[in-house]
């Protein structure tokens, strides 16, 4: 095949896929072809976050299943003040504040001095054995993204509200 006939066919490629980009994009929420996820924030189903975090945090799952291997989009909401011990992930973990200021350190033991700041709209991503800790500043929303299964280990396991007595 020549260059301009495999430039042409590129092209085409490309014309076919903005196309179907536009039309997905232009159908009304309830209208969306079977492989889209579109989820309003009107829409965001909040229950109790998972048990291995501290209890005060709401979570909702917007695709997949963080118990399940795949991938998975999660949302979690904290009040303001809110702490999570240091802990890690066996696999990489992709945050995204969208409400609110997310405050990350990176350690084995939590230390005020030397957290983050991250405001709405700022982004994180931290690889596999990542050693951090964070701290809601006002009402925070999180998203994380990622691949299943989501789990998470406190460095301390002292730390780990499962193991806490009443």
């Amino acid at each position: 095949m020549s260059g301009a006939a495999r430039w042409a066919r590129i092209g085409r490629a490309v014309s076919l896929v903005l196309s179907a980009s536009v039309a997905v994009a232009q159908a009304a929420p309830g209208q969306v072809a079977a492989h889209a996820v579109v989820v309003l924030p009107d829409q965001v189903a909040w229950g109790p976050a998972p048990p291995i975090l501290p209890a005060g945090a709401k979570a909702a799952v917007l695709e997949g299943d963080p118990k399940q291997p795949g991938p998975f989009t999660m949302r979690v909401s904290f009040p303001d003040g809110y702490r999570i011990p240091p802990h890690f992930h066996p696999a990489a973990e992709r945050v995204t504040i969208i409400q609110g200021t997310f405050r990350v350190g990176m350690g084995d033991k939590f230390d005020e001095s030397v957290l983050s700041s991250l405001p709405a709209g700022s982004y994180v991503s931290m690889q596999p054995g990542t050693h951090h800790f964070g701290q809601a500043q006002g009402a925070t929303i999180i998203q994380v993204n990622g691949i299943g299964p989501w789990k998470l280990t406190y460095v301390n396991p002292a730390d780990d509200p499962r193991k806490a007595t009443p």
